[in-house]
């Protein structure tokens, strides 16, 4: 089990970052985002290429095809917050390198799917979603860890922020050009090159970090209870159960027993989780007490802003290639402004958090993805791309970019040391669940309104349906983040008075001792 080198854990953070040479300190950088570069190109590699995937594996109903990118986001949903606790236990470098070496062999398999058949390929895509979930919250956890609070810390989680964008986009690249150029295969074989690579030049400058107050593991009991099985086999399942549901459902049709069976149990499981967290876990797997009332409010704006996102980059994708006919490459090339839009939010991000507050960031992130979802959903069909598809590609971005640090850093910064990994877990659990979540969602309103999908009018109707419905979404972050703001001012306001009020009382107090020994002496 790896050990720190430091006695005191709460001075390894800055000694840590103080100890690095610059050559090391920008290989360490580099190698730790490329855990959000990683887990952002795998949703990127099933977009621009979706129509060639399914058309290698005889697939043409959406309602499968959806499960190419849900499949993956579910289990990174899912299991991050698993992994997040398995680091904190563990060590951070030890499960974050395990998480690259799982990513690089089922990003193999899903390659070799292509002589099998679909079930195989989802089967290992939800396979590179638990890489995923190894990787980005200990890489996160990592950073927390290592960087003690500050304008850097705050910088560096901006770069963290700023690799999303161009990885999702580099992505939907390169699968484009191994699509039509060579062989879509080659996409997620490369993939498994760059993940070894990674796990190669971490073993060499990730550090390790380990908490020397976590309780000891020396039986397989100590374990299950440190890691708190119970409550985390009730809180996997439950999501995964509500989410097959959700998604199966456009499919299916609620109808089908089993969907409707899938939900109730996952619901009960989710019930079940919270019972074992607040009553019988001795060690919880979110530690609530060790949040604030505000985390819940930045939470929840996640959730809906990222929903947003994961519904509009879907149906944008679909649009784009159905409606347009725009081929992937083409495709890849116009979502690139994306990318540089992206890295300009971040750093921005990173100014604004020592400026704002926390609130205000969350506003105009939730604004970007509400309109981003706005003009894809007015756009006409036969409307030029400079028009609203350039411009939501440059409004979106913002709504990506803002909120992930902001959050990220909020969380990291308000707890201990010790539970950086669960701080990271939280919100990329939020933002990965909220994206396959809202998947389901969304075509279960496609499915509602298009009539069947009989024609091609129809189908456009239930596009629209599903962009409305991600509208919503933007709309109640928007409102929970202006809420969250007003409560904090109302909080400052409330401790400005209390003090003011302590204040004048200890003057009061003190003019009449003064005022009674005046009269003592006389």
């Amino acid at each position: 089990m790896e050990r720190d080198q430091s006695p005191k854990p709460a001075s390894v953070a800055p000694s840590l970052a103080q100890s690095f040479s610059i050559c090391r300190e920008a290989l360490f950088i580099t190698v730790v985002c490329m855990a959000q570069f990683m887990t952002q190109t795998n949703v990127g590699v099933c977009l621009s290429n979706l129509d060639i995937l399914g058309a290698s594996f005889g697939i043409t109903d959406s309602g499968i095809l959806s499960w190419f990118l849900a499949g993956y986001s579910l289990t990174v949903g899912t299991f991050i917050l698993i992994f997040g606790r398995c680091g904190d236990l563990f060590g951070y470098r030890r499960i974050f390198l395990s998480g690259f070496i799982w990513i690089a062999i089922w990003s193999l398999v899903a390659g070799l799917s292509v002589y099998s058949n679909h079930i195989l390929f989802i089967f290992a895509r939800v396979l590179q979603g638990i890489g995923a979930a190894m990787v980005l919250p200990n890489g996160l956890a990592i950073l927390g860890a290592t960087y003690p609070p500050g304008k850097k810390k705050a910088m560096v989680f901006a770069l963290f922020g700023a690799v999303a964008p161009n990885s999702a986009v580099l992505g939907a690249v390169f699968s484009a050009l191994f699509s039509q150029l060579a062989w879509w295969p080659w996409t997620f074989w490369t993939q498994a090159l760059v993940a070894i690579a990674c796990a190669g030049l971490g073993l060499m400058v990730v550090p390790s970090i380990h908490h020397d107050s976590n309780p000891p593991l020396n039986t397989w009991a100590e374990i299950f209870k440190a890691l708190d099985a119970l409550g985390g086999i009730c809180g996997v399942g439950g999501l995964v159960l509500i989410n097959i549901a959700w998604n199966q459902a456009p499919v299916a049709g609620w109808s089908t027993p089993y969907v409707y069976i899938l939900l109730i149990v996952g619901i009960l499981l989710i019930i079940g989780f919270f019972v074992v967290e607040f009553r019988f876990a001795e060690h919880p797997l979110i530690p609530f007490h060790a949040f604030s009332r505000d985390v819940s409010f930045v939470l929840g704006c996640v959730a809906c802003g990222w929903g947003a996102f994961g519904t509009w980059i879907w149906y944008f994708w679909r649009f784009q290639i159905q409606f347009r006919n725009t081929s992937p490459l083409l495709g890849s090339a116009e979502f690139v402004p994306a990318a540089p839009v992206g890295i300009v939010a971040c750093f921005v991000t990173g100014l604004l958090i020592a400026r704002i507050r926390p609130g205000w960031i969350m506003v105009m992130s939730m604004t970007a993805f509400t309109l981003g979802n706005i003009f894809t959903a007015i756009a006409p069909v036969d409307q030029t791309y400079w028009a609203l598809t350039f411009v939501c590609l440059l409004v979106i971005p913002w709504g990506m970019d803002m909120s992930f640090p902001a959050a990220t850093l909020l969380l990291s910064d308000s707890v201990e040391r010790k539970h950086q990994g669960i701080a990271a877990s939280l919100v990329t659990t939020v933002v990965n669940y909220s994206i396959s979540l809202s998947l389901g969602f969304a075509g279960t309103v496609e499915i509602h309104v298009n009539n069947g999908g009989k024609t091609p009018e129809d189908v456009l109707k239930g596009y629209r349906g599903a962009l409305y419905f991600a509208i919503g979404l933007g709309g109640l972050g928007i409102l929970l983040s202006v809420i969250f703001t007003l409560k904090c001012y109302w909080e400052e306001h409330r401790s400005q008075a209390k003090d003011s009020a302590a204040a004048e009382e200890n003057s009061l107090r003190t003019l009449d001792e003064r005022s009674r020994s005046e009269v003592d002496d006389v």
